[in-house]
């Protein structure tokens, strides 16, 4: 018992011995936290490590600060500025706690984190490492300012390749050995390799789209496409040629060489041709030429076909290694050659890089002019711009020309030789001409002096047609100013100039919109649905608002066109008394007046046949007789209704157009039946019933007060029958037509009746019996004590069942023109 005991204790011992080394190595490394020296947080920028740093500095240097404990505490601020002040050995710090100079720390750190993530099993026992990449990675980490400042502008002039990984990220340690292959290959020819650890950069991954490990992303011209294909190198390889421009580099051959090479005047940069026996171009070509797309166009001659016989011979081209020619203005003659059997990326970028501007380029934007004519540096040796301010017309070409030579002949590095096109740089050609236009080319000299577009500067006096004096001349003062650079005694403000070469906003839109709709595509291709649900979002609500807005037209327009239903005898149209009625108002009205306008010959299109969908007019027939006693109970009874914007009020007069009421009716049966035989009961409908002969009778009618709405774009109109409401010689009680109403619509009308006896006695006129003979002499007797403008009592009802939508409508194939017929007087009346 006692010798197992014996171990067990020993193993104790060691168990504490450990634990107690592990303590101290923990307060060790809790003795010394850099942040906490520098009062700093992990999400401090670089620019605030450093802005702290220097205050602690001053504040604590030892020549400075009196303190006994300055001088340590100086060499911790100095220490953890070492740490954090360095991008990469902070993120080995924020990882690992490592800290590159310590190797002794290094070790025991490492050998403290193995204890504590793995229960004291070295990871190396299992030949598994903790994450999916190695400690050589880290010079390709990216952190989310590094990512924006760097590789983003980067990105417009080489493609990036970044790999998306985290810790104990299981899946990452199978790609790895492709993506090192991958790596160690295109990194060479000039792509940008970038790693993003998603456990400590998730404002990154949320930036690039990604929220899964492992993945791979390309970006090129701050565009960042995702890889969606096996982990294969030659998948990556093709994926890295698919985010290049389509059309990077031109297919040339002895065809199409001639217009190739003769576009610099167009194109305004010079064309580089590269001769190689493989049938594909190059990566390493293409990414050169990706590089310096801006500067110079390239083309790529394959060897092998026999469209490319003449090209080659004409420039004797070797066939054995690959050949690049770099031609400028003279394109019988190239201006650069350089072969190379083993091409390298450093030795074509260096070749592009010294040849990417013609001998006398156009200034077609400011950053080509900030190119070519830099501004005075103290420090740097002056530089003298020769500009040619020449036109575009043929007759200026033989100057152009006489100009390009003179400038291939003095290739001093102090002098540029440039020209510009006076239409198309218009301000810089005022600024330096002083608002004269010249007849003629002009040559000026000028030396920039400040950003803000201060010159100095010097015309040659005679102007340039290229002459040999003109020549002399130039060079003469060429000399003169290398010797004397006060001889610009001029001074400018240079305007910017035009940016010759901006696409026009139509072309930006369509390529905005071709870049928006292919990631949309992309993304829908591969089921991206996280990044897609804002966009399906916003579509399908626009959808949404559109088409509910088309189904909510279409409806409303069928209900407006659907006919309404037919009145029963039995359910009588509701009174004013009628509780159960809805309320119906329209609008307060605008004005205190109704204004009602004639339907004349010149009125009536306006007003009818093209009145504006949704819009109605209120129309009331009378006569000369009738016309001021109606038109007084017209507007008052419509003035509530004058404040609807869709409603308009006429009248017709029947004595000046007496036959368009007739043929209104002829041209709508159902309308002269239902006057006919008495079956109209809007509002009040009043008493004609049978004496109301048919329009096609022949016998004149009097229409005097009914009242037509008129919907002149759908061709229907709704009627109103005037009411007939008289006194009996007995009683004096109201009657109403045969039309039924209730029982309280009659005692309504028969207590209105008695109401407005007195001033009906006064004004009382005889109607005539026209019309009114179908039951017998007592109507006849009531029609003597009838008031004209008693017709429209009811109209207000009506009104109100108009804006309801409740009352018949007739339709009508076309508008009748008006009857100019004007009789002398009104029709007579008719027993």
């Amino acid at each position: 018992m006692g010798g197992l005991c014996r171990p067990l204790q020993a193993s104790m011992v060691w168990l504490a011995v450990l634990l107690l080394l592990r303590g101290e190595t923990v307060n060790t490394a809790q003795e010394f936290d850099p942040y906490r020296v520098l009062g700093l947080t992990k999400s401090a920028s670089q620019a605030e490590v450093k802005k702290v740093y220097k205050r602690l500095v001053r504040e604590w240097h030892p020549d400075k600060n009196n303190d006994p404990g300055a001088e340590d505490m100086f060499i911790k601020i100095t220490k953890s500025y070492e740490i954090l002040g360095n991008v990469e050995r902070r993120a080995n710090y924020d990882r690992y706690g490592q800290m590159e100079e310590n190797k002794q720390g290094q070790h025991q750190q490492g050998f403290n984190r193995h204890f504590h993530n793995s229960f004291y099993f070295d990871e190396s026992f299992f030949n598994f490492p903790r994450s999916g990449r190695d400690f050589s990675d880290s010079k390709y980490l990216l952190d989310h300012a590094g990512f924006n400042s760097k590789v983003l502008p980067d990105s417009f002039k080489r493609p990036y390749l970044i790999k998306i990984t985290s810790e104990w990220c299981f899946a990452c340690v199978h790609i790895e050995p492709v993506w090192r292959e991958t790596v160690q290959e295109l990194e060479p020819l000039g792509v940008g390799i970038g790693i993003v650890d998603i456990g400590y950069e998730r404002r990154l991954a949320n930036q690039l789209g990604v929220h899964d490990t492992p993945s791979i992303l390309g970006v090129v011209n701050g565009r960042v496409t995702v890889f969606h294909y096996s982990v294969v190198r030659e998948h990556l390889r093709q994926f890295v040629e698919d985010l290049l421009p389509q059309r990077l580099v031109e297919k040339v051959t002895d065809k199409n060489y001639v217009s190739f090479l003769g576009s610099w005047h167009v194109e305004n940069n010079p064309s580089v041709l590269l001769f190689d026996q493989v049938p594909a171009v190059p990566l390493l070509y293409k990414l050169t030429a990706f590089a310096f797309k801006d500067y110079v166009r390239f083309g790529y001659v394959d060897q092998g076909l026999t469209e490319t016989s003449r090209l080659l011979h004409q420039f004797n081209i070797n066939s054995y290694a690959p050949t690049m020619l770099l031609f400028k203005e003279n394109t019988e003659q190239p201006a650069d050659i350089i072969q190379a059997k083993g091409m390298k990326r450093q030795i074509m970028e260096e070749f592009v890089s010294n040849n990417k501007y013609l001998c006398v380029p156009r200034l077609v934007n400011q950053h080509l002019f900030d190119e070519l004519c830099p501004i005075k540096q103290f420090h740097r040796r002056r530089k003298y711009c020769v500009l040619l301010i020449t036109g575009e017309e043929p007759g200026f070409v033989p100057g152009n020309q006489a100009f390009l030579t003179f400038a291939s002949s003095n290739t001093k590095d102090v002098l540029r030789f440039t020209y510009v096109y006076q239409r198309q740089q218009q301000p810089l050609c005022q600024a330096l001409l002083h608002n004269q236009a010249p007849l003629f080319a002009q040559v000026v000299i000028l030396e920039r002096r400040s950003p803000g577009g201060k010159a100095v500067y010097r015309s040659v006096i005679g102007g340039w047609n290229g002459s040999d004096d003109d020549k002399t001349r130039l060079h003469e003062q060429l000399e003169l100013l290398q010797r004397d650079p006060s001889y610009l005694s001029y001074d400018a403000t240079l305007p910017e100039l035009n940016n010759e070469l901006a696409p026009m906003f139509l072309i930006q839109w369509i390529n905005a919109a071709y870049d928006y709709f292919l990631q949309i595509y992309d993304d829908l291709l591969f089921s991206n649905w996280r990044e897609m649900m804002p966009i399906l979002s916003l579509i399908f609500s626009a959808l949404f608002i559109l088409f509910g807005t088309v189904i909510i037209q279409a409806f409303s327009d069928s209900g407006e066109e659907k006919p309404p239903p037919k009145s029963k005898p039995k359910n009588p149209p509701k009174t004013d008394d009628s509780p159960g009625r809805a309320n119906t108002s329209s609008r307060p009205p605008k004005k205190d007046f109704v204004e009602v306008t004639e339907l004349t010959n010149i009125t009536y299109i306006s007003n009818l046949v093209k009145l504006r969908p949704g819009h109605i007019n209120v129309v009331l027939v009378l006569t000369d007789a009738s016309k001021n006693a109606l038109l007084r109970k017209y507007a008052k009874e419509v003035f509530s209704f004058s404040g609807t914007q869709t409603l308009h009020f006429s009248f017709l007069n029947a004595d000046k157009h007496s036959q368009w009421m007739p043929s209104i009716l002829e041209s709508c049966p159902t309308a002269a039946r239902a006057l006919a035989h008495g079956e109209e009961e809007e509002g009040g409908g009043g008493g004609e019933g049978d004496e109301h002969s048919s329009p096609f009778s022949g016998r004149p009618r009097d229409f005097t007060g009914h009242v037509l709405a008129l919907n002149g774009h759908k061709k229907y109109f709704c009627l109103f029958r005037p009411v007939f409401t008289g006194d009996t010689d007995t009683g004096g009680e109201s009657s109403s037509s045969s039309s039924s109403f209730d029982e309280g619509s009659r005692r309504k009308s028969r207590s209105r009746s008695r109401s407005q006896s007195s001033s009906r006695s006064r004004s009382r006129e005889e109607w005539g019996s026209s019309g009114r003979g179908g039951r017998g002499g007592g109507r006849a007797s009531r029609a003597t004590s009838l008031e004209v403008h008693h017709k429209l009592d009811r109209l207000g009802l009506w009104m109100e069942r108009l804006m309801e939508g409740t009352l018949p409508r007739h339709s009508v194939p076309g508008w009748p023109g008006l009857d100019t017929t004007s009789p002398s007087s009104s029709p007579a009346p008719q027993n």
